[in-house]
């Protein structure tokens, strides 16, 4: 009949319509595939996993930024007002308490007290020397760059040990240091618009649904 076709004319047939036409060289491969699983192409469904991925991953990302906005959490900065160690022990806590001292012009206080607690740790005696070393031209020597409130009595205790240095050289100078900020620092820290305002934010923020 007119109209029969061959075996062989069948498959070519259905070749044509799997197989794409030919391309020029150089010229890039039409997006033929509609269920791309290698992404080798921009065709729809891979755009589509694409962005579902970037979706979740931004979703991912916004949810530790909200996270970390949050911190300190009501609960921690509550407590700084009930010890002054704990707020000290805070990473966040010193960061506020440092920011109100700078206000003051008495930041040094809080750098050296942080700096007697790094040499109490050491036990590497070359670094024990050299940060010993580093305190004092950068705390306690008369040409120090830094104010700290030390007496006199106490700068003459540190002179008495420059020879032979150790990890707890400072402590005494270490302790007046905090005593200073604890009775006399603190309290106007509690008392600041500073403290005050973040008190109230994260207040609100235990609020909001």
């Amino acid at each position: 009949m007119p109209w029969s076709v061959s075996g062989v004319e069948m498959r070519k047939r259905q070749a044509a319509h799997i197989e794409p036409p030919p391309q020029a060289p150089g010229q890039p491969r039409p997006n033929t595939c509609c269920l791309c699983w290698c992404g080798c192409c921009k065709c729809l469904w891979n755009e589509d996993r694409m962005e579902r991925s970037e979706r979740q991953t931004c979703t991912k990302m916004d949810s530790i930024e909200a996270a970390e906005e949050q911190r300190p959490s009501l609960e921690e900065v509550l407590s700084w007002s009930r010890s002054f160690e704990l707020m000290l022990r805070s990473i966040e806590g010193r960061e506020v308490f440092r920011e109100f001292l700078r206000s003051e012009y008495s930041e040094d206080n809080l750098l050296f007290w942080l700096a007697c607690e790094d040499l109490k740790k050491e036990t590497d005696s070359a670094l024990v020397d050299e940060k010993a070393r580093i305190i004092y031209e950068d705390y306690v020597s008369i040409l120090s760059p830094k104010e700290v409130s030390l007496d006199s009595r106490v700068r003459e205790g540190i002179n008495q040990t420059l020879a032979e240095p150790s990890n707890l050289m400072y402590e005494e100078a270490q302790f007046q240091i905090y005593t200073l900020m604890h009775r006399d620092s603190f309290p106007r820290f509690l008392n600041s618009s500073l403290y005050r305002d973040l008190l109230a934010n994260r207040r609100r923020a235990c609020l909001d649904p």
